[in-house]
């Protein structure tokens, strides 16, 4: 049976921009011109003799024909990743793709990774680190640690961790003179801050934790500020200042001596949010993705129950 296709440079083009819902974001994903976006998704729709999108001067939707194409054209391009990506296994290396933060991946993933690799001798194994949610499928990416609030439709999310905030420092800054015995003492000392928003709740800062530890103070304290934990952990074990970090990125910083929690006082995240594995859902049939999830689904729970 002969197949009647559209242009599939086109389809492919129409798949980007219904995704992203910008024919802008579209083309720097696809590393082109918006004009030329533009360009192949009215050659497309001339060619399908319909309209994909519904376009005005501040939002761009999808048509009933453009949603149902882009249903299809999904299905299409995670099956084609899928079988690419089992075509390394035909070849005895069977290859798996992950995506995380960058604080997640220098302070948990990366120490540990060690251990799967010892598990699946014969795996490839790419991390790529991106702050951008990645759809898993077609986009090469096989699994994902993502932080936020589990809604991710289609596909399987495991909580990994419930967290806690505390401050740490490095035992010498804990030490040194004024040194840190109470909580009033950090009045001497620098405070280092992650700048970052979660998906609109409040994650605990400096100020709910001194409200927790029983300081009512407004006395201007000197600051340093990151917009990644794993580079404000870092300044900590370098002696810069007294960091808020959740328990999973600097586990093993306590662990090795590198950092100490100076106070007893901690608080909790928000229940809503955490680190999750984000999966195909049951029945998509990899082995070495299931076999990560086993393992970093183990190793966070040892974690846990050693804290």
């Amino acid at each position: 049976m002969v197949r009647r296709l559209p242009n599939l440079s086109g389809l492919k083009t129409f798949e980007a921009a219904a995704r992203h819902l910008s024919f802008t974001r579209a083309a720097e994903e696809l590393g082109v011109t918006p004009a030329a976006v533009s360009y192949q998704i009215r050659g497309l729709e001339e060619q399908l003799a319909t309209a994909l999108f519904l376009r005005s001067t501040r939002s761009m939707q999808l048509t009933d024909a453009g949603q149902l194409l882009v249903a299809a054209l999904t299905e299409a391009f995670d099956g084609i990743a899928q079988a690419v990506a089992r075509l390394s296994e035909l070849k005895g290396r069977p290859r798996l793709t992950v995506t995380t933060g960058p604080s997640f991946a220098a302070k948990w993933l990366v120490p540990r990774l060690h251990r799967f690799m010892q598990q699946n001798p014969s795996a490839d194994v790419r991390v790529e680190v991106t702050q951008e949610v990645v759809e898993l499928g077609w986009t090469g990416i096989d699994i994902a640690v993502r932080f936020g609030r589990g809604n991710y439709p289609g596909l399987r999310a495991d909580r990994l961790f419930d967290e806690v905030i505390s401050p740490v420092c490095s035992p010498r800054l804990a030490a040194s003179d004024p040194p840190l015995k109470h909580p009033h003492d950090l009045r001497h000392h620098t405070l280092i801050h992650v700048d970052w928003q979660a998906e609109g709740a409040t994650w605990p800062d400096w100020q709910m934790w001194m409200r927790a530890a029983g300081i009512d103070s407004d006395e201007p304290l000197r600051a340093l500020h990151f917009s990644q934990t794993s580079l404000a952990v870092q300044a900590a074990i370098d002696g810069q200042g007294v960091a808020l970090s959740e328990s999973t990125l600097v586990a093993d910083d306590i662990s090795a001596g590198r950092l100490v929690h100076p106070f007893d006082v901690s608080i909790r995240g928000p229940a809503a949010l955490a680190y999750y594995l984000v999966s195909p859902g049951p029945g998509a049939g990899c082995p070495l993705v299931e076999s990560f999830r086993d393992w970093i689904i183990a190793e966070a729970r040892q974690m846990q129950s050693a804290a």
